[in-house]
């Protein structure tokens, strides 16, 4: 299969690219390529992404930013980036995808542990992450027999708490999150949000 991973230069998406790789024609995209570049807050760019990209069988996307910081400090910028970038971006990456995915494909998003599980700083994060695992439910209805839609949401990943400082064993290996990514490319499920994270 031709897959395009957003979102391929990042902790997740390397992973997701390297588990991929063997078996299919991989697509990289993201701000700095390598293969493609795109800027998800920018609907243009995810435009001429797709115009440059062709037709594919997959869409996988492990790229957005959301800011986390407490409510009090939380200005209207800051939730405006949020959902322009991890939210809007991921929507019109779905939007725009039609017409360059061939017929039955399919397209993952990515939320986040904090949609179901929110703690003190997530208020921008958590709307964001539960508004994209809505819209994935949606258009996995609205595209029934064009494309299939899921949602992969990590909770922490290893490497990640291991950059902070903290307990690699407290969460979930990038390779056990990639291998959820895998299961949206290959099985035949829509709809589905698909939680990887340690409780």
């Amino acid at each position: 299969m031709r897959v395009l991973i957003v979102g391929a230069t990042g902790l997740l998406g390397k992973e997701v690219v390297r588990m991929l790789s063997p078996e299919h024609q991989v697509i990289r995209a993201s701000r700095s390529g390598p293969d493609l570049s795109v800027d998800l807050t920018d609907k243009a760019s995810i435009v001429s992404m797709y115009q440059r990209l062709g037709t594919v069988d997959a869409v996988i996307c492990v790229a957005g930013a959301a800011k986390f910081a407490p409510l009090e400090t939380l200005s209207d910028d800051d939730f405006a980036f949020s959902l322009a970038n991890k939210l809007m971006g991921q929507v019109n990456l779905v939007r725009r995808a039609v017409g360059h995915i061939v017929q039955g494909g399919s397209l993952t998003l990515t939320s986040g542990i904090l949609a179901q599980h929110p703690m003190t700083g997530s208020a921008a994060v958590s709307i964001v992450n539960a508004g994209i695992e809505a819209f994935g439910r949606s258009a996995a209805l609205e595209l029934r027999g064009k494309a299939r839609v899921n949602v992969v949401s990590p909770g922490w990943v290893s490497e990640t708490l291991a950059a902070m400082g903290q307990a690699r064993s407290a969460g979930v290996p990038a390779e056990a999150v990639a291998q959820a990514y895998k299961r949206c490319l290959l099985e035949d499920i829509t709809g589905e949000v698909i939680q990887v994270a340690k409780w």
